[in-house]
């Protein structure tokens, strides 16, 4: 007989995908073994699907037991079982929440040698732990910073996590923009700092901040604090300013190097970008270098500067703009005069290009300027006229004149899911905001920006529990930067109507895409706002300030701040009766559910929801009616009664069907997987939590993600397959944790702990029912009824296999870690908890 066929993805001859290194390694011993994927997973007493799943880079960073479990399984001598080792090492990091990675740069570099090679032996070489790219607007810093990472990544065992800061409008953002980057979300009541101190830990990372200009101060203490924190960080940053921290190191980056001799014109790398971005633009400078090398003499090598006036060519032809630029540039020296040659420069070139617009293209410039993070043609028109709903001759001219700025290079255009969005660099939006400032239209523009943003926030309100839920959830997040800033603005200038009305309007969406904390800081500075004014001046807003209150109430709740929800929503529910809005009232009555669920109080729970179906069914809401079945079957199977849990789920799941709600539906599949699964059905019940996983990934609905993936790993305990329950299960902690979800993270970290104790591993089961108790504790909710025969039997094993004192050792570890912290393993003997441990919890 000859060796076995593999039946598994080797047979394809493209080896997969080759993602990861240990998967490629591991794929290579196999083969060499002659063994199939099954006959392997039979010889370690792995699943088939562990196998695949490490060998197609699904599954990464095995712990240490499953390596020796394929290492003997593949009868792999030292060598060989210490680079499988060190493989899975490199690996560990994917674990870790995704950071975020630095983009891909559109175009080659042109020129920089010398600075790219004393950049990145500075960075590469650690010679110091900060360094600033520092220049005037234009010269190329960020691009210089994408270069030099992409040198030094390789130097960085835990990553390169990138840090724009370009569209912030607000010093307060940086922070929860860096955790952002590290994959990680703002917890209320944490500070943040110190929470991503404790994700970098002892890492050897390489921080990036770009753009710092407008936010240097706040930058500037952040990056203090870390490099303090965290021993083997090393930070780089571009920036117009210093940030003037202890240990810093600074490179001013140059203009591009000019033509000197006459005969090596095509050497210049000033000259090689012309030529580059006019052909681009489909005119082919190559034979007329001379005039060429006139062009980037007077530009000075400023590589914005060059590619402005390379722009150009598609009307005038290199001699012509020569020319233009001789007789016009005296402008120039139109900038500050304590400014550098080049920051004048800069600007000047930009005011050049501004000045060959026409006074209409100037207006639209400077107005563009208000948004953030890009407009679409809707925002630009309803800018521009001032109108609430422009016409088709508004929507014309603005379609017009962004046609002929983005022909001119100060305006780009992307094109994703059939609709443009334009917006301008970074630059050349400060430019542009300098002009509506000087003509006096910032406030008038701002706020036409923030009433847009206001009625779109109100318009996608309505179609936020319907079949287009997805669409306009998309179409709010690509918005993000805009909402925010139009936000800042109605809170700046105490605008409490609009203030009022768009976190009101809002909170839905931070709700289902997760922005617990921030749409929660809205709505409490809104309403804050709306305390300071006399009760009959809020006399016309009483509808908007309930509907603040209800938002309020729910972000609270999302984030285990029961008090603070039971106080917004009671107040919520006291405006919405005085008005007679039986539908707000039924909507508060479920969210006042929501918490005396969560709280263990089911009887106060059903009547609540009780109370709310008989509004919605008085009223003859059908998406109301749904939903309270829904919240009361939630409520039925965690007090364990199944049965009628599952008659009040499946009639929410057919209605939620009919109305096309895809969260009420993932909702109500959980629920029913949920009641499955308790009830011995695992079959049935893993159909129905794949189900609504890829539903609530569809819709980017992270809750249904988080408990899609619990009830998943639940199963896979069940079955006794704890490899896969743990990875689910750890994925579900992490999607929780970083929602601010204390209940479900401690119901969590209680089945880890029964997995642990399934793979003999007691004392860290221990820790991990002392981590779920101390967050209990904090919040005050106790453990699901339908949960506690699991939890009792979980804790009872683990006190049998342990001695008294060890697991009264165990369990105060746990209470005493952050929940930041827990899931990055059990620490060994005699130390404390480390969020910066290698993640190795099974």
């Amino acid at each position: 007989m000859g060796r076995p066929v593999p039946s598994d993805a080797s047979r394809r001859g493209t080896d997969d995908v080759q993602g990861a290194v240990f998967g490629g390694l591991l794929r290579r011993h196999r083969r060499e073994a002659g063994l199939s994927q099954e006959k392997l997973a039979e010889l370690a007493g792995l699943s088939v699907d562990a196998i695949a799943a490490l060998e197609r880079g699904r599954r990464r960073a095995p712990r240490a037991h499953t390596l020796r479990l394929l290492a003997d399984a593949l009868d792999l001598n030292d060598s060989d079982r210490a680079q499988l080792a060190a493989a899975a090492r490199k690996e560990a990091q994917v674990s870790r929440p995704p950071m975020r990675r630095p983009p891909v740069p559109p175009t080659e570099l042109i020129g920089r040698t010398t600075e790219l090679t004393a950049t990145t032996r500075l960075v590469g070489q650690r010679i110091t732990r900060l360094l600033t790219l520092t220049g005037p607007g234009g010269v190329g810093k960020t691009r210089l910073t994408l270069a030099v990472t992409g040198e030094v990544a390789d130097k960085f065992a835990d990553g390169v996590c990138w840090v724009p800061l370009a569209a912030l409008t607000d010093p307060a953002d940086v922070v929860p923009a860096v955790a952002a980057s590290l994959g990680l979300h703002p917890l209320k009541g944490t500070r943040l700092v110190d929470v991503i101190a404790g994700r970098i830990g002892r890492s050897t990372m390489l921080l990036v901040f770009d753009n710092c200009s407008h936010v240097v101060a706040t930058v500037g203490q952040i990056c203090a604090a870390l490099l303090e924190a965290c021993p083997n960080l090393s930070i780089l940053a571009s920036s117009r300013e210093l940030l003037r921290v202890p240990g810093e190191s600074v490179y001013v980056v140059p203009s591009l190097g000019l033509p000197h001799d006459p005969d090596q014109l095509e050497s210049s790398a000033a000259v090689k970008l012309f030529v580059e971005r006019a052909t681009a633009r489909g005119y082919d400078p190559t034979g007329e270098l001379d005039q060429v090398a006139r062009v980037v003499r007077r530009l000075e090598g400023m590589p914005l500067a060059i590619e402005l006036a390379a722009a150009r060519t598609n009307v005038m032809t290199t001699e012509e703009l020569a020319d233009e630029l001789e007789m016009s540039f005296g402008i120039l020296a139109g900038g500050s005069p304590t400014a550098s040659p080049r920051q004048q420069s800069m600007y000047g070139a930009i005011e050049w290009s501004h000045d060959l617009l026409t006074p209409a293209e100037r207006d639209m410039f400077a107005r563009l300027s208000i948004f953030v993070g890009g407009w679409t043609l809707s925002a630009a028109a309803t800018v521009m006229s001032g109108q609430t709903e422009p016409g088709p001759s508004e929507r014309a001219e603005a379609l017009d004149l962004i046609s002929r700025l983005v022909d001119k290079s100060l305006i780009r255009v992307t094109r994703r899911r059939g609709v443009a969005r334009y917006y301008m660099l970074a630059v050349i939006r400060e430019f542009a905001a300098d002009r509506l400032r000087a003509g006096g239209r910032t406030d008038e523009t701002a706020e036409r920006h923030a009433r847009y943003y206001l009625g779109l926030a109100e318009e996608a309100e309505s179609q936020l529990r319907g079949p287009e839920q997805g669409e306009w959830l998309d179409r709010l997040q690509s918005e993000v930067h805009n909402l925010r800033a139009a936000m800042t603005w109605s809170l700046r200038t105490e605008a409490i109507d609009e203030a009022l009305r768009m976190a009101g309007a809002l909170w839905l969406f931070c709700y289902l895409r997760g922005h617990y904390a921030e749409g929660s800081q809205w709505l409490e500075r809104a309403l804050a706002l709306a305390d300071t004014v006399p009760p009959e001046t809020m006399a016309g807003l009483s509808r908007a300030c309930a509907k603040a209150n209800l938002g309020a109430g729910m972000m609270a709740f999302l984030q285990c701040e029961y008090d603070a929800a039971t106080g917004r929503l009671e107040t919520a529910l006291q405006q919405y009766k005085e008005l007679g809005d039986a539908a707000g009232t039924a909507m508060v009555l479920q969210r006042l559910g929501g918490v005396a669920r969560e709280r263990g109080d089911y009887s106060a729970a059903e009547d609540l929801n009780c109370e709310s179906y008989d509004l919605y069914e008085s009223l003859g809401d059908r998406a109301g009616m749904a939903w309270a079945h829904n919240h009361l079957g939630f409520v039925a199977w965690l007090r364990g009664d199944l049965e009628v849990g599952a008659r009040r789920c499946r009639r929410a799941r057919d209605g939620f069907r009919a109305i096309g709600d895809s969260e009420g539906l993932a909702w109500s599949l959980i629920s029913l997987g949920a009641i499955a699964q308790y009830g011995g059905e695992l079959e049935q019940a893993e159909d129905l939590f794949q189900e609504s996983l890829a539903l609530s990934q569809r819709l980017g609905y992270r809750e249904g993600v988080a408990w899609s993936l619990n009830q998943l790993g639940i199963i896979e305990r069940r079955r006794g397959v704890t490899e896969r329950a743990v990875h689910l299960l750890d994925e579900s902690l992490a999607e929780h944790r970083d929602l601010g979800d204390r209940w479900r993270s401690a119901s969590v970290l209680e089945e880890l702990a029964a997995v642990a104790q399934q793979r003999g591993r007691s004392e860290y089961a221990a820790f991990l029912l002392g981590a779920a108790d101390g967050v209990r504790e904090v919040i005050q909710a106790p453990v699901p009824k339908i949960e506690e025969a699991d939890y009792a039997a979980t804790r009872a094993a683990v006190e049998q296999s342990l001695d008294r004192r060890a697991f009264r050792t165990a369990w105060s570890a746990g209470r005493a870690a952050p929940l930041a912290a827990v899931a990055e393993g059990y620490p060994p003997p005699g130390t404390a908890p480390s969020p910066d441990r290698s993640r190795d919890p099974l």
